[in-house]
């Protein structure tokens, strides 16, 4: 009987890992491959000794046999008969695109590809946007210094943490992309790191749900209107990772119900941590310890990739909020409103409001932007001479943990503190607070 159910369940998610399902996804999303009929070499499985790091997905099957001997991918996301027959008028309709971003390893653009549709291209562009690095770093300080800190600054302990545990679980397991054909690689920049789990898919789950899990009550607002919200942000998300030939299926459900699991951990501990972080006399100690510590166990697990600079960087980012929350409460500059005014009410939107939202938001990303780039032009050269590098090939010098991981961590921890802790005092003495 057990056997009987764990040989079932093996069988399903076998069933959901194949990459014939993304591929028939992208087809009825208006998505079409350009890859050649035949190809002339078959994929040898290994990695390219000039790309450290590059995990390339081995195909066991012969060309006849892709998507397990379903006649039907003869024509699935490829230039095949039926494209050749295609009259004019709908060719007219497609437009051919190439990958947004180059391959974060390989610096390779990937393969041009054809797209029918061009609203859910569009819509499913912007919602893998929802679950990168660079949204958070957008919508983070958008909302602490909009609306609100403590909700912005628990948020980031979430997101910092739940970016460890995903990457770290993929170097651990190390599952390589759907391949491709039959699948489209719309999306290349993330083409060489491990995919299972989907942290996309984690982040754009853990993320909205853990804002639900925060505001609702703190603010007023329907249960059915955060819980709305809160879903289909998470589902968008997890949906674009498979309309961009990301992730299986599986690979998208497991990042799903794992997020949920690291919420439930959180929604017993979040509170505890954040009045830990700010009042402990020995916050700033365990906060440095902790965080650098989890970077050097994600930075130990496999050979570069950008999984681990984008973990490193989130957990500098968390290490930096997380010290300066502990000296705003220290000096009395918490922004936090009393319980006494709970729940909290949006106010009207009035054109000196926006205003003042647009600008604070402006100001606030113009010094993150300069406190970014003047860190980074002098921790990456300082890093290179200290460790006896070139400093004129900085790609090369970053794949080594020795510069990525102190350059990461210096770098987002002095955005993270500034962005808590010096650009609120700035906005009170612009008399933008």
């Amino acid at each position: 009987m057990a056997n009987a159910a764990v040989n079932k369940f093996v069988e399903i998610c076998n069933y959901l890992q194949d990459p014939i399902h993304v591929a028939r996804f992208q087809n009825f999303c208006g998505v079409k491959g350009t890859f050649p009929e035949k190809r002339t070499q078959p994929d040898s499985g290994q990695p390219d000794p000039d790309c450290p790091g590059l995990r390339q997905r081995v195909h066991q099957s012969s060309d006849e046999d892709v998507g397990n001997g379903d006649p039907s991918l003869a024509q699935v996301n490829g230039n095949q008969e039926e494209d050749k027959a295609r009259p004019a008028g709908p060719k007219a309709a497609e437009t051919v695109r190439a990958p947004l971003r180059r391959n974060s390893l390989t610096g390779d653009m990937g393969q041009e590809f054809l797209i029918q549709n061009k609203f859910l291209f569009y819509l499913f562009t912007f919602g893998t946007e929802l679950g990168n690095e660079m949204f958070f770093i957008v919508f983070f300080p958008f909302l602490f210094w909009n609306i609100d800190a403590l909700v912005s600054r628990r948020l980031i302990v979430v997101w910092a943490w739940n970016l460890f545990v995903g990457q770290s679980t993929k170097d651990m397991i190390r599952w390589s992309r759907p391949a491709s054909p039959p699948v489209v690689k719309v999306e290349v920049f993330y083409n060489s790191e491990y995919s299972m789990p989907s942290t996309h898919a984690m982040t754009g789950t853990a993320i909205p749900f853990c804002l639900f899990m925060l505001t609702y009550g703190r603010w007023e607002y329907t249960f059915l209107f955060g819980f709305s919200v809160a879903l289909s942000w998470s589902l968008l998300v997890c949906v674009s990772r498979i309309y961009m030939g990301m992730h299986s299926v599986l690979e998208v459900i497991t990042g799903f119900l794992y997020s949920l699991l690291v919420l439930a951990f959180f929604q017993l501990t979040l509170e505890k941590i954040d009045n830990y972080y700010m009042a402990n006399h020995y916050a700033p100690l365990v906060i440095v310890l902790s965080h650098v510590s989890l970077g050097l166990v994600a930075f130990s697990l496999d050979s570069w990739s950008t999984s681990r600079g984008d973990t490193a960087q989130a957990l500098g980012t968390g290490a930096g909020t997380a010290l300066a929350s502990h000296v705003n409460y220290q000096l009395g500059l918490l922004q936090d409103p009393p319980l006494s005014s709970l729940p909290l009410t949006l106010p009207p939107i009035t054109t000196g409001l926006v205003l003042r939202s647009v600008l604070r938001f402006v100001i606030g990303v113009a010094v993150l932007l300069a406190t970014r780039m003047t860190m980074k032009a002098v921790t990456i050269p300082f890093l290179c001479r200290l460790f006896g590098l070139p400093p004129d090939d900085v790609r090369r010098a970053r794949q080594q943990m020795k510069v990525e991981l102190p350059y990461r961590y210096i770098v987002y921890s002095v955005v993270g503190f500034i962005c808590v802790s010096f650009v609120p005092v700035l906005f009170w003495i612009l008399n933008l607070a």
